[in-house]
């Protein structure tokens, strides 16, 4: 694929201003012709009296190379010599006496921070995942079992032998990748890989909304880690921040002496929670330059979502702020209607042109319809983090077994509302930092009691209605708190609790992926079935899951630190019930406690049922059983 790369027209400056382009990175930017020899530059600054290129092809003279103003405020202007790996910026400067030297908002790739001049770049990639594209649809969808490995490259795995260094963009494809597979997730979610100053926001805090990150390579390698992974039969969803930007003065902010892509209003011009500008999703210009900066990673590095951060603090007009410190919309409410409005307006255009991938709502509030078509009055959103579940499940485990009890609806909460929006169940890297201890850290007990907690803690997410998604290092029990600067305590592998938790999560998502009756429908209430939610006095609670075939999968979670001899559940049929997985075999550390490979019924009425099952329930564990339909 080679980079596409026009002159700007009169209808790309119509789209600018209507605030509806979508290609922008096709004429916006550092754009080079090799017929002509050299590179067309083009930036948006509408308030600026002059603009000039600089640049290692002029010596860095402000000077030099001053750039012609079109129509929408646009400057423009063809280098000859500027060729691919050229480094430059823009010297802004307007009436005021303002002037600065700014990275180009559109640039492709940008110097190694702590540097930040742009560089010129020829995005040409030959892809080879031809046979993934054609057929992700069935890989991404609604109805597809999508379990997710969250990483943040720069951690997942360092280099000790070379001052501990992170790994590069063709390492991650020859490490990363084996380990996804092996694992069984269907998805990796990487953490924002668009250019950040400050390796320690995480990515968070973007500049580059056009650039991966040259820390660890060149676009082209980002592109071959995708192509890798889709070669190997896993997606890629890139977390992407249309929120906020940092004020660091070679980025988008007061990028000509003017509130151009954040709000001029102070009141709506920081967001207090980051100390960063919030975008001015009023402003047209704005709404195309994040339309198309979203779309670019759908296309140009063929990513299969993007999971959009913060969507809260767009939402509202208040979120993180006191009383005379924001201002109401023009029907005097909390809601920002220009956020609202370009939200659904970026996921109706991503689903227009790739009705095969999916946007991710990262949004923690009760705001309906976050995951509902435009069409219908929602976000348009494809999936939602389901943040009230990972609140209410981990501040459940984290009690004591014994006073579990009183916390019961904390479990069976969840299920007033699962199926209002379609959700992923989240153990992200937001709970392992600042604090907040691991997922181990933060189980009860002793430690055969905290690896028996986090062995049901999976099993049960594994259970529930839902896409899933771990951060890397609970997948085999991190003991400390994600460090960004640091590796994944990847030594602790050779210890057996630990590999006993790998292997479990690993038959977790085999069997996720390979029995129906967990992923089919899981966006509806027909996947699901209460056997019985209310025994609260021995921490148990147990439920079918349907595919909707005339199949069952039961569920038994025993959150008690006791077992439980002779349990009996209602179950809908007749017949045996094969034992498929329990949380308490000693092949995951567990005392090795269960049903000899599964249970027949017997005709004893229960729980609404005509038939039931008498059980040994292991403590702190969970049982996954199968009616064998041809018995």
């Amino acid at each position: 694929m080679a980079t596409i790369s026009r002159y700007l027209t009169e209808d790309d400056i119509y789209l600018l201003r209507e605030g509806t382009h979508t290609k922008l990175s096709d004429v916006l930017g550092a754009h080079f012709f090799p017929e002509r020899g050299g590179t067309q530059f083009a930036v948006w600054a509408p308030a600026a009296k002059s603009v000039s290129v600089i640049g290692t092809f002029n010596n860095w003279n402000t000077g030099a190379s001053y750039m012609q103003r079109s129509d929408g405020g646009i400057w423009q202007l063809f280098i000859p010599g500027a060729y691919p790996g050229a480094h430059y910026k823009y010297h802004v400067e307007n009436a005021s006496g303002f002037h600065a030297d700014k990275a180009d908002p559109y640039s492709f790739f940008n110097e190694t921070p702590p540097q930040n001049a742009s560089i010129v770049w020829d995005l040409s990639y030959q892809w080879h995942d031809d046979d993934w594209m054609a057929n992700r649809r069935a890989n991404n969808g609604l109805d597809a079992p999508i379990s997710i490995y969250e990483v943040h490259l720069g951690s997942w795995r360092r280099v000790p032998e070379e001052n501990n260094r992170s790994l590069t963009y063709k390492e991650a494809a020859e490490q990363l990748i084996p380990y996804v597979k092996e694992m069984g997730f269907t998805h990796v979610e990487l953490l924002p890989i668009m250019e950040h100053p400050f390796y320690g926001s995480w990515g968070y805090q973007t500049t580059g909304f056009f650039a991966p990150t040259s820390r660890y390579g060149t676009p082209q390698d980002f592109m071959a880690l995708i192509d890798l992974f889709h070669q190997n039969g896993i997606g890629v969803i890139l977390d992407w921040v249309p929120s906020h930007f940092p004020q660091d003065e070679h980025g988008p902010g007061y990028f000509d002496g003017a509130d151009e892509y954040e709000s001029s209003d102070p009141r709506r011009r920081i967001q207090p929670d980051w100390n960063s500008f919030a975008f001015d999703y009023g402003r047209n210009e704005v709404r195309s330059f994040l339309l198309s900066s979203g779309l670019f990673w759908l296309s140009q590095y063929h990513a299969d979502g993007l999971r959009v951060d913060a969507v809260a603090s767009m939402l509202y007009l208040d979120y993180s702020r006191g009383p005379g410190q924001w201002t109401p919309n023009i029907h005097g409410g909390r809601e920002n209607l220009e956020a609202i409005s370009f939200l659904k307006r970026l996921n109706e255009d991503i689903y227009r042109a790739y009705p095969d991938v999916e946007t991710i709502a990262e949004e923690s509030t009760a705001w309906p319809l976050v995951s509902r078509p435009v069409f219908m009055g929602g976000l348009g959103f494809g999936m939602k983090w389901d943040m009230g579940w990972m609140h209410d499940t981990l501040q459940y485990m984290a009690l004591d077994p014994v006073y579990r009890k009183f916390h019961h609806g904390e479990l069976t909460f969840r299920q007033v509302y699962a199926f209002n929006e379609n959700f992923v169940l989240p153990l992200s890297h937001d709970e392992v930092v600042y604090g907040k201890a691991s997922l181990l850290g933060k189980m009860p007990g002793d430690d055969w009691k905290k690896f028996a907690n986090l062995r049901l803690l999976f099993a049960y997410m594994f259970a529930e209605p839902g896409k899933k998604l771990i951060f890397m290092g609970g997948e085999f029990a991190q003991r400390r708190e994600w460090a960004h600067d640091s590796s994944l305590d990847w030594h602790l592998l050779k210890l057996a609790p630990h590999a006993a938790i790998s292997l479990l999560v690993g038959d977790l998502n085999h069997l996720y992926r390979s029995e129906p009756c967990l992923y089919k429908n899981e966006t509806s209430s027909t996947c699901f079935q209460w056997i019985d939610a209310n025994d609260a006095e021995k921490n148990v609670i147990s439920f079918l899951r349907l595919d909707g075939d005339g199949n069952f999968v039961a569920v038994v979670c025993n959150f008690s630190a006791v077992p439980h001899d002779n349990y009996r559940i209602g179950v809908p049929a007749k017949g045996c019930w094969h034992e498929m997985m329990n949380t308490d075999a000693s092949v995951y550390g567990g005392s090795g406690r269960g049903n000899f490979g599964g249970a027949r019924s017997v005709p004893i009425p229960l729980n609404g049922f005509q038939q039931s099952l008498t059980l040994d329930l292991p403590p702190l564990a969970a049982l996954f059983l199968k009616w064998e339909r041809n018995q």
